[in-house]
């Protein structure tokens, strides 16, 4: 399949490029049913002859090209519903008359706050133009309202709160939120090109619109990604907050699959620059060597690392309910466990040649021996809840007494 993007350069354009470069190159094969020939990746810079070269060509066509913030009202216009006309009557020319997608705009329903804008209007113009334009010569033709989106590469301070936000947040910015109640319908990238791939695949989402919400419908004369997400100013500023803390904190926000959340959090790190990419963790060192906690969760415990010099013992406690996993990933040691009240001692040797997880089982008193006399005993360690200083579940009894 050859394809056609034009606006290549943008924000959806880029993500989608780099999907369908993947996609062609086998080196993501989730689109088993979906091959990739050539892409002709139009913009603004590109030269006349790639797009009639594309125009010619194409078995889709995805228009991305537009404008959002033009010096003036009038290049709305010439940018949003010009080069449309452009595009449709080079592939009339070309007599191709392959699928053809538009990126529009909820904007485009000049209700509500959109009732008077230039930029609604412009993208209003250009979807009746598609419209006419599968009427007239029977192609398929998508046209998409986007909502606001977000997501990796997203240029801040322009037409995204959202990529302004983190952008900001991630270099220590000041951001402006004149309404924290202002409700927001927000569409992730991936979950965009997700619905381009289904598009490529002819298995589109339909839809049509009670004011400015989407029902998705299989007779719908618009098209629109099933997967959006509703949130407050406020409470993206507050998930934000919590980001941002994460290396203070080590509290890992929670993050449940699909959510926006998870979305978010990816979105912001997006920006973060180099210096914050890395940061560093406290470690309590002593004589035997240091433990340091990497990493809190609200419902899944806490992760630390453990490292033991040459012939140390750790541990000799046991919990009530605490539970942990020791995963020891570099020397060679011996866990000992035995049930309070017991005598018989359960043995376990370990090393990073050989990587297991062992249980330290509740009301089991337990340790950890580096067997080695000259290296350190590294071990990854997992427990089921954060670490309590007022409640800390923890006793000590030596595992052999």
């Amino acid at each position: 399949m050859n394809i056609l993007i034009t606006g290549a350069a943008g924000f959806v354009g880029k993500n989608l490029t780099e999907r369908l470069k993947a996609i062609r190159d086998g080196k993501d094969r989730t689109r088993p049913e979906l091959t990739v020939d050539r892409l002709y990746l139009y913009d603004l810079q590109s030269p006349q002859t790639l797009l009639e070269e594309g125009c010619r060509e194409a078995d889709f066509v995805f228009n991305l090209a537009g404008v959002n913030r033009p010096e003036n009202p009038e290049d709305f216009h010439k940018g949003n519903f010009g080069f449309a006309s452009t595009l449709l009557d080079t592939l009339k020319r070309y007599g191709n008359t392959c699928p053809v997608m538009l990126s529009s705009s909820i904007q485009a329903t000049l209700l509500g706050r959109f009732a008077n804008g230039e930029y609604g209007r412009s993208k209003k113009e250009g979807e009746e133009l598609f419209f006419a334009y599968g009427a007239e010569t029977g192609a398929k033709v998508l046209v998409y309202r986007f909502p606001n989106l977000f997501g990796k590469w997203c240029r801040p301070n322009y037409n995204s709160a959202v990529a302004t936000f983190c952008h900001n947040y991630a270099h220590d910015l000041p951001i402006t939120v004149n309404d924290p109640s202002v409700e927001l319908e927000l569409l992730y990238i991936d979950d965009l090109v997700e619905e381009m791939l289904d598009a490529l695949e002819g298995k589109e989402h339909r839809c049509t619109f009670d004011g400015l919400n989407t029902v998705l419908t299989p007779e719908g004369r618009y098209c629109a990604a099933p997967v959006t997400h509703r949130a407050t100013l406020g409470e993206i500023v507050a998930m934000l907050d919590a980001f941002k803390a994460q290396p203070q904190t080590l509290r890992m926000p929670e993050i449940p699959a699909g959510s926006l959340a998870k979305k978010l959090y990816s979105t912001y790190l997006s920006y973060l620059p180099k210096e914050k990419a890395a940061f560093s963790l406290k470690s309590n060192v002593d004589a035997r060597g240091s433990f340091t906690e990497l990493l809190r969760t609200r419902n899944a415990g806490q992760f630390s690392v453990n490292i033991s010099g040459p012939g140390i013992t750790k541990g000799q406690h046991w919990h009530n309910t605490k539970w942990e996993f020791f995963i020891v990933v570099s020397g060679r040691g011996l866990i000992q466990q035995r049930k309070i009240g017991t005598e018989e001692v359960l043995n376990f040797e370990v090393s990073g040649e050989n990587i297991q997880a062992v249980h330290m089982l509740p009301g089991y008193t337990h340790n950890i021996i580096n067997l080695s006399d000259t290296e350190n005993l590294v071990t990854v360690m997992w427990a089921n809840e954060c670490f309590d200083p007022q409640h800390p579940d923890t006793f000590y009894e030596a595992v052999e007494p």
